[in-house]
């Protein structure tokens, strides 16, 4: 079992940006061009690798290998993304590796690419990318190249070395467990729970019981042995159950107008530990969209036009528009649930007026965000 976090500290120490190796200091999935950046990559790293894991770190200043961090990020969809926009698409995985000096809300983003040995191509144009376009690594640059390529495997024995190196022990476990219950929370109800034998799960967050359910609120969770947290949030509530052999959240989100709000079931994400030393995770959508009367929201949908346009021309706002800016995200989210589809993006270009309206609005932001890429794929 491979520790995420030694893995990423043994590719920043050791190797430059190269044929199986990235960094970035963000990606933007929310744009044309950011998508498109990300699926070249993707693309390039898996053909220069025909048999062997492809990394790319996010959160990393590419100058000085500076670790940053970057927002938790969770959507368990991205494969969806890359099977719609590449031809032989590889498969891949976000896990977000915390890192002990970075703040509760930042991670190292870590991707997986793991190759079919098979050339991967663009399916279809993004951006500036034409479908059909090949990409290859180039030293530290993704290029493209002509269709008469041949995969060659050359990285292997690095990455295998790499790899070995960042495996799993029980001093590393023991040290993490100890780490997330008695430094990170000390504020907080944390547990853990052992899965056959070797799989380690802690959580953490304030407890909150109604009619005989326990539910959690700034909620972090991690897989232990290999350093990757699972779920975290500050604002939405999650419940959490597990057996011997599974272990299930269900997060809910806290949606409604007019003072009149109630918990939605969002998400499902199940996993479930295997006796060979594997493990499954899986997720579903439960999200059904909450129905409001079209003439209320017409008023709400119109009044947080007028709000971004007065922060767009710097116009103080009262103490009650004020109030209503906090709740912006979230009710352009029920607007457009409810067929206001230029909902979404007016949310999307307020973005930088919200992020300088201070962290609890920005914070609604993200994961309204959030809610919406979730939503996406589905």
């Amino acid at each position: 079992m491979i520790n995420k976090r030694l893995l990423i500290k043994n590719l920043l120490a050791h190797n430059d940006e190269c044929s199986f190796y990235d960094k970035k200091r963000k990606i933007d999935l929310g744009s044309k061009e950011g998508k498109a950046k990300f699926l070249k990559h993707i693309c390039a790293l898996s053909n220069s690798n025909p048999k062997n894991n492809s990394y790319i770190v996010v959160g990393v200043e590419d100058e000085n290998n500076e670790i940053n961090g970057v927002d938790f990020f969770d959507d368990s969809k991205i494969q969806n993304l890359i099977n719609a926009y590449l031809t032989n698409p590889p498969i891949i995985s976000y896990e977000n590796v915390a890192f002990p000096n970075l703040p509760l809300d930042k991670v190292i983003g870590l991707v997986t690419i793991r190759p079919t040995q098979e050339i991967t191509s663009l399916r279809k144009n993004i951006w500036k990318y034409w479908g059909g376009s090949i990409f290859l690594r180039d030293g530290s640059i993704s290029m493209p190249k002509d269709f008469d390529i041949e995969i060659k495997d050359v990285n292997s024995e690095i990455v295998q070395a790499i790899e070995n190196k960042a495996k799993n022990n029980i001093k590393h476990t023991l040290d993490g467990v100890i780490d997330f219950i008695n430094v990170r929370h000390l504020d907080l109800v944390s547990s853990y729970k052992v899965f056959k034998e070797l799989f380690v799960v802690c959580w953490a967050g304030n407890i909150k019981n109604v009619k005989e359910e326990t539910y959690y609120s700034r909620v972090d969770i991690e897989l232990i042995n290999e350093q990757v947290r699972l779920f975290y949030s500050t604002l939405d509530e999650v419940s959490i159950s597990f057996t011997e052999n599974e272990f299930k959240i269900i997060e809910y989100v806290h949606l409604g107008l007019n003072n009149q709000y109630k918990y939605y079931p969002l998400e499902e994400v199940t996993i479930s530990f295997n006796d060979n030393g594997s493990y499954v995770l899986d997720t579903n959508l439960l999200f059904q969209p909450p129905q409001f009367d079209k003439k209320t929201l017409h008023h709400i949908y119109n009044a947080n036009n007028a709000l971004v346009e007065k922060l767009k021309k710097k116009i103080a706002l009262n103490s009650s528009e004020k109030k209503d800016l906090k709740h912006l995200p979230a009710t352009y989210l029920i607007c457009f649930l409810n067929d206001f589809t230029e909902a979404k993006e007016k949310l999307l270009e307020a973005k930088p007026y919200l992020k300088n309206n201070g962290d609890l609005v920005y914070d609604s932001y993200k994961e309204t965000v959030r809610i919406l890429r979730k939503m996406k794929y589905n």
